[in-house]
């Protein structure tokens, strides 16, 4: 039942490389995992966001590592192990043979991470076959990471999402304009000097590109956070736009593009990326009334 299960959904891909068939795997073993997490009431808690959740979701159509989800609200006393014994159940149902662990917690962070870990060669021999496994290490690992907000800033909002494979499940999942609020804290803040992620850059144009709005109050709470603006300062859409475009000046765009080239197929479009194309396409955003 299982094998058929991730041929069903390994035939939404264009599997025309070992590269191709690799991402695939783990994109439906982030699946695999999500569904896993829902049947464990994982989701009564936390909600899903980041880009892994726009691919799922949205469609975003780019490769995207990891997991990532925010509690509802602040749990101090929150355990992410207790969820483990019913994901590696539900995991092992459809035939991964994995282990979960968790990330040793660092001192004065709200962050709990885990690992979903499986043998690659053993992987690639029940998604595709052993002529494919047979051209990796036997040591080689893959890895689902996921991550957990124990302390999420406040004013987002939620809506309740449902999948069919690789069995039906639900998640709950930031909705679209907390989603765009967080790619948008992502642009300004994450990244160092003039170095910034190219997926995020990415994933802002996809945005725009579906007119998505933003939420504005959940943005001004994540810069906050982040001391990126003083707690007590107003943040208007106008305000938001100078950061973006204050931020678009100073960044290593051939950089940029590095970054993201292994995780996308077509690379046409990074030909625009520039200061005068970011700051040009942020004239369009808009805010979520």
């Amino acid at each position: 039942m299982s094998n058929r299960i991730i041929e069903q959904m390994l035939a939404a891909y264009d599997l025309n490389s070992y590269y191709d068939k690799k991402n695939a795997m783990k994109e439906v073993m982030q699946e695999i995992v999500l569904c896993g997490l829902s049947r464990s009431g994982f989701f009564k808690s936390a909600a899903f966001y980041g880009g892994t959740a726009l691919r799922i979701f949205y469609g975003l159509d780019r490769f995207s590592e990891d997991l990532d989800f925010s509690l509802v609200k602040k749990e101090e006393t929150f355990d992410l192990e207790k969820y483990f014994a019913v994901l590696k159940r539900e995991v092992n149902a459809f035939g991964l043979n994995v282990t979960i662990s968790e990330k040793e917690k660092v001192k004065e962070t709200d962050i709990q991470s885990a690992f979903v870990k499986g043998n690659t060669r053993e992987h690639l021999m029940l998604f595709y076959d052993r002529e494919l496994a047979a051209t990796v290490s036997a040591n080689e690992m893959i890895k689902i990471k996921f991550e957990v907000d124990t302390n999420p800033p406040p004013y987002a909002g939620y809506e309740r999402k449902y999948r069919l494979l690789p069995s039906p499940y639900e998640v709950n999942i930031y909705d679209e304009p907390s989603l765009f609020a967080g790619k948008i804290h992502a642009v300004i803040c994450r990244g160092w000097k003039n170095r910034v992620k190219g997926r995020d850059l990415y994933d802002y144009v996809f945005y725009l590109g579906r007119g998505s709005k933003v939420n504005l109050p959940h943005l001004a709470a994540r810069l906050k956070d982040s001391g990126y603006i003083n707690p007590e300062s107003g943040c208007s859409l106008t305000d938001v736009k100078g950061m973006l475009c204050e931020k678009f000046q100073n960044i290593d765009y051939e950089q940029a593009k590095q970054d993201v080239v292994p995780f996308i197929r077509d690379h046409t479009s990074l030909a625009l990326w520039s200061a005068d194309f970011f700051m040009q396409i942020t004239e369009l955003l808009q805010v979520n009334e």
